[in-house]
């Protein structure tokens, strides 16, 4: 006959209790160890283009910094930031922009702000070049005058700062014919003689000039020296309301900046990832000036250029357009 031991009813009622309770203590230990779960983590959207300016959200989606900062991002391509400005708030909650572009929408009622840096535009480190053909005759600003030339569209930056390039060297901007054109695209329709100049974007840049095409310099250099260039804006209801996820988003960028200088290699093979450049190409990119900061003081530079060529942005308020994570 078999015998089995049978332990008292309340021996078995404690032993049943202790290990709930020991389950229940390595559950909590789990969860402290887990500050950002999934169900923890604010969800956000962002635009973003498939080029080195904004290879730092890149490399934080990638290398899982958002998450580490309790963000569960979202990032989508978007090929035009000019059009960005109108999805603030509905379908995305930050994303690229430029200073002309940011500017025409608020004077056009669009309720935005900027949130957050991305790059420099320096002498020593230029992403932005005009470029002609060797043989064109065109050695300076003013000789552009009256010419084609082809750019991202009329209203961008690029060509709001070559606009007023031009007129400072004593050409006449008025006969400048904007044709829009792809910056990949921009080298052949230039080579046909299609277009004059060209106003052109790393990596194109390094590219055109390996092929024998002829820099004019750099227009936005002749605003300010250093001066802002495409940063981070965000509905600005949206961004009042969110000053602390604005904080995390630019914590983000900043740690995704210190992998770009320790490890420039991982840096350049997400490049690549996210861009689907060559890797012979990819080598050759510079490495922008980024800084995540951003002030009023930075985008007044632009409010001039814009007013003394006739765009309504005089009466914008410089200091309410800026709300940060600080």
């Amino acid at each position: 006959m078999a015998f089995q031991l049978q332990m008292p009813h309340r021996r078995r009622t404690a032993l049943r209790r202790l290990i709930v309770s020991v389950l229940a203590a390595a559950a909590l230990l789990l969860q402290a160890g887990e500050p950002t779960s999934a169900q923890q983590k604010t969800p956000l959207r962002v635009a973003y283009t498939k080029v080195i300016t904004w290879l730092p959200v890149m490399i934080a989606k990638d290398e899982g910094l958002f998450d580490k900062n309790g963000l569960d991002v979202t990032l989508t391509p978007f090929t035009q930031i000019a059009n960005l400005p109108g999805t603030l708030g509905k379908q995305f909650d930050i994303a690229p922009t430029t200073a002309p572009d940011m500017l025409n929408a608020v004077a056009n009622g669009i309720n935005l702000a900027a949130v957050a840096g991305e790059t420099i535009e320096t002498s020593a480190n230029k992403a932005y070049q005009v470029l002609v053909r060797a043989d064109s005759g065109i050695n300076s600003p003013k000789d552009l005058t009256g010419k084609r030339i082809a750019g991202p569209g009329v209203g961008s930056v690029m060509h709001v700062v070559l606009v007023d390039w031009v007129k400072r060297d004593g050409g006449d901007p008025s006969g400048i014919v904007g044709v829009e054109v792809p910056f990949p695209n921009m080298m052949d329709q230039l080579k046909a003689g299609r277009v004059d100049a060209v106003e052109q974007l790393e990596p194109f840049v390094g590219v055109m000039l390996a092929n024998g095409f002829k820099s004019l310099g750099d227009p936005l250099l002749s605003i300010s020296d250093p001066i802002l260039f495409p940063y981070w804006i965000a509905d600005a209801d949206w961004a009042r309301a969110n000053r602390g996820v604005i904080g995390k988003f630019t914590a983000s960028l900043g740690a995704a900046l210190q992998i770009i200088k320790s490890d420039e290699k991982k840096a350049r093979a997400i490049l690549a990832k996210y861009t689907g450049l060559p890797d012979a190409v990819i080598a050759r990119i510079p490495i922008p000036h980024y800084d995540f900061g951003i002030a009023p003081e930075q985008l007044e530079p632009y409010q001039k250029l814009m007013v003394r060529q006739g765009y309504p942005v005089d009466k914008l308020d410089m200091k309410k357009l800026v709300i940060t994570g600080n």
